[in-house]
């Protein structure tokens, strides 16, 4: 599965929408949209630096990994 983007579970916490986070930290609410949804390819550490600010946390907060599913063994 690899990286989770939980930005919309913080956003729900902090009862604030999209488009005023994308205001607050000064891009296109799509380009969140991307990000938020996990469609990203990357986030330069000043944007998750204001995502941080804005939303008062820690990447940790924002971004989680999990590992990918092991394949079943086809053999049994």
């Amino acid at each position: 599965m690899g990286i989770v983007v939980d930005i919309d579970v913080v956003l729900a916490r902090r009862k604030m929408s999209v488009g005023s986070l994308a205001e607050r930290i000064g891009i296109t609410p799509a380009n969140l949209a991307v990000l938020k949804n996990g469609r990203a390819k990357a986030v330069r550490f000043t944007t998750l630096a204001a995502l941080c600010e804005a939303l008062e946390c820690q990447p940790g907060d924002l971004l989680r990994w999990v590992p990918d599913r092991e394949p079943e063994d086809e053999s049994d």
